[in-house]
């Protein structure tokens, strides 16, 4: 796989619609590149991003509880996980079921080929015996397609609150292809980041070292780079906000000053007011009640819910009506 993988047309076409759009805004799936995918493997390491933490405490702590339902079934499985990254997190569940000799598949799926390709690299390398077959893809189409469907009984991983990168509605809507893309009696473990205290959330969002700031500014270096745009990135602050009673964490990139950019694919330049900003991530706390609510929407029932020692993040076992 190639790690300039984005369909151009699609990439041209959503930057097109989202700076025409009011307010201004670009999707956060085009994040990772190469660069933005080493950016984000930066960003879990910070002392200020404590979800990937967290939801590491309770992967080592809890894998055997948390695996138990679909072990006792007692027959091959497929393992799909949506949105795999590096794998880093989920190969404590992988090294756990290969020493124990269990009979399954691997699916990771993601958008960006060049995490695909590291991952499976480095799962041939440390657990060469494992079945893996990647899937590049966005997590609606994987789940409409379903690749790995074979009658076999799916775990499905939803980890790292991946869920909080869409608003409310969408991620209704993801849940809802959620219950269509399983079938009765299907697990699925859905990571949440909790509501806590606001500022422990900001702060994650806004590190001291500004790799998160660099993560958004490299969407500017790359659609001056992949569609001949002139951003000057200099002239954009990243600014975060977070809204207790939302629980929506929202990062935006505001324009410093009033500018005109030029994007050469599309043939089109862009004004910005002093001060305008495009809005480029959301990422939703949630409380348990609410997640309730949401397995309830999706005709899931949940088995448990694993929290961390601070109750920060949840690892949330669902199962198929």
């Amino acid at each position: 796989m190639n790690a300039k993988n984005t369909d151009f047309g699609t990439f041209a076409q959503d930057v097109m619609l989202g700076l025409n759009s009011t307010p201004k805004t670009l999707p956060s799936k085009y994040f990772y590149d190469a660069k933005g995918d080493k950016l984000f493997q930066q960003i879990m390491a910070l002392p200020e991003y404590y979800l990937t933490r967290k939801e590491y405490e309770i992967l080592e702590g809890q894998h055997e509880q948390i695996l138990a339902p679909i072990l006792e079934q007692d027959q091959p499985f497929n393992l799909v996980e949506l949105g795999a990254g590096d794998g880093m997190k989920t190969k404590i569940l992988l090294r756990y079921l290969t020493q124990k000799r269990v009979e399954f598949t691997y699916y990771p799926v993601d958008f960006s080929g060049s995490v695909l390709e590291g991952l499976e690299d480095s799962l041939a390398k440390e657990l060469p015996e494992l079945a893996v077959n990647p899937i590049q893809d966005t997590y609606r189409d994987s789940l409409k397609k379903q690749i790995w469907e074979d009658g076999r009984p799916n775990l499905i991983l939803f980890l790292g609150a991946n869920l909080g990168n869409f608003g409310v509605e969408e991620a209704k809507n993801i849940i809802d292809h959620l219950r269509v893309g399983t079938k009765r009696g299907d697990l699925v473990l859905l990571g949440f980041d909790l509501k806590k205290n606001p500022q422990t959330i900001l702060d994650a969002y806004h590190d001291e070292q500004g790799v998160t700031r660099e993560f958004n500014m490299n969407l500017l270096d790359r659609i001056n780079r992949e569609l001949n745009a002139d951003f000057d990135r200099d002239s954009f602050v990243h600014w975060p906000t977070y809204n207790p009673v939302s629980g929506e964490c929202r990062s935006y990139l505001v324009s410093q000053k009033s500018q005109i950019v030029t994007i050469g694919a599309l043939n089109q330049k862009f004004e910005f007011e002093a001060y305008e900003s495009i809005f480029t991530e959301i990422s939703k706390k949630y409380s348990l009640s609410e997640i309730s609510q949401l397995a309830s929407l999706g005709g899931f029932h949940v088995e448990e819910n694993f929290t961390d020692s601070e109750g920060y993040f949840a690892d949330v076992l669902w199962k198929k009506h």
